[in-house]
């Protein structure tokens, strides 16, 4: 390394501590040393009343008082007998008093202001002070010193807290009298700042630590909320994906249907009328969880394999051949189970009925000791084109998702001229609802 860089490092810590160094954001302190002002001291300028503050103010006032009060004791009599007493000014005294005791004040807000201060105010009195005993410093003046020390290691950084501590050991050498005192000075010194310091880190590291934890818990916040709203999505999609195609296919089968008929027509349209209320129940139930809470969501439950007779009889009705197979005891199914393996269904239909109208669909539901099966299975629609979905649908995003939380398999893809889909799910007793 250059001599010059170097010297810029070694001096770079004193520069810091003398001018250019600034201290940190006070620390938030415990609210049993915030206490709120009593109701009737209300017309007070502020609200709560900082202690650590208070105590600082009456330590600085304490030590004024008997440091002055010492220095004009021994000012008034003679070290020595036969020696005629010193005779210092009173002002001079009430200088030193003052330089041994402000800064005690002033550590809270401005700790390096606080210590600067002390540091001057300590050379200046060194001669007075040693004129009136062995000692170039008062009890007093150690004290507020020793404070400031370890107010500036808890709010400046290392390098700053460094060149204070380099600053104080040579103002000690330049005031003391005797290399034990020195020696005795240092090691209060490098105690106190190194407490200070040690304060600082731990505190910083709680600080980081809490914002972690609330960045922890934002995050969670902001996956449980994506997860949710995903959730809503799927759900949102399946009903009306589902019904509007029904609704869709009613419609423009329901005029040809009549054919001029207003008694057929008029079924026809009671019948679309239907599913569109069945839709419209079904978004309300699935959108009741984003009420507020003074409002009263729709607890109804959410539809599972007991109503596939019902959701095949309106597949039927949208101009599908659809043939249905169950083995096995359907009923006892867990809550999440029954509504993915119901929703897979519907929308398998739903596809069948977008993209090949007509067609021969088979839906065969099977159940095993530790899991169900669900396969459906559509030929060609009546038009014979082949308008299978693909595999980027959000359908078929939807029985992906929903048979990965469940942990079971999903197979989807062309059969032939037709479609199939084939989902396994995992039967397991403890399977949380609201899948």
């Amino acid at each position: 390394m250059p001599p010059r860089d170097a010297l810029s490092r070694l001096s770079r810590p004193l520069v810091r501590a003398l001018a250019k160094g600034e201290p940190g954001p006070p620390f938030p302190r415990s609210r049993r040393l915030r206490p709120r002002v009593p109701a009737f001291l209300g017309l007070l300028p502020f609200r709560t009343v900082d202690l650590a503050l208070v105590a600082d103010l009456v330590l600085a006032w304490i030590l004024f008082a008997s440091g002055y009060s010492v220095l004009l004791t021994v000012n008034d009599e003679p070290p020595m007998p036969g020696v005629p007493a010193p005779g210092i000014n009173v002002n001079v005294l009430l200088l030193c008093a003052v330089a041994s005791s402000l800064p005690l004040a002033l550590r809270d807000r401005w700790p390096l202001a606080a210590w600067r201060l002390a540091t001057g105010g300590m050379l200046l009195a060194a001669y007075f002070v040693g004129r009136l005993s062995s000692h170039s410093y008062s009890t007093a003046g150690i004290i507020t010193y020793l404070l400031v020390v370890y107010s500036v290691a808890v709010r400046c950084d290392r390098e700053t807290t460094l060149g204070t501590w380099l600053v104080s050991v040579l103002a000690l050498v330049v005031v003391s009298t005797n290399g034990g005192e020195i020696v005795l000075g240092a090691g209060l010194l490098t105690v106190t700042a190194l407490l200070g310091y040690n304060v600082r880190s731990r505190r910083l590291a709680a600080g980081r630590l809490a914002e972690e934890e609330r960045r922890s818990e934002r995050a969670l916040a902001a996956q449980a909320v994506l997860e949710e709203r995903t959730r809503i999505a799927r759900e949102l999609h399946d009903v009306v994906a589902h019904h509007m195609s029904v609704i869709a296919i009613q419609a423009e089968a329901v005029p040809l249907k009549a054919a001029g008929d207003p008694r057929v027509l008029e079924e026809g349209l009671a019948e679309i009328r239907a599913l569109s209320l069945a839709t419209m129940t079904e978004m309300r139930r699935v959108l009741g969880v984003l009420r507020d809470g003074g409002e009263r969501a729709d607890t109804a439950p959410q539809p599972g394999l007991g109503r596939l007779e019902e959701l095949v009889a309106t597949a039927r009705s949208a101009g599908l051949t659809v043939t249905l197979r169950l083995g096995g005891d359907l009923l006892g199914l867990p809550e999440a189970v029954s509504l993915s393996a119901y929703r897979i269904v519907q929308e398998a239909l739903s596809n069948a009925m977008r993209h090949a109208p007509g067609s021969a669909v088979s839906v065969r539901i099977t159940r095993s000791a530790d899991e169900l099966r669900v396969h459906v299975a559509n030929g060609p629609g009546v038009d014979g084109r082949d308008r299978t979905p693909g595999n980027a649908g959000h359908g078929l995003l939807g029985m992906r998702e929903r048979v990965s939380m469940l942990g079971g398999k999903l197979w989807a893809g062309p059969v032939g001229k037709g479609f199939a889909v084939t989902a396994i799910l995992p039967i397991m007793e403890d399977t949380e609802g609201g899948a």
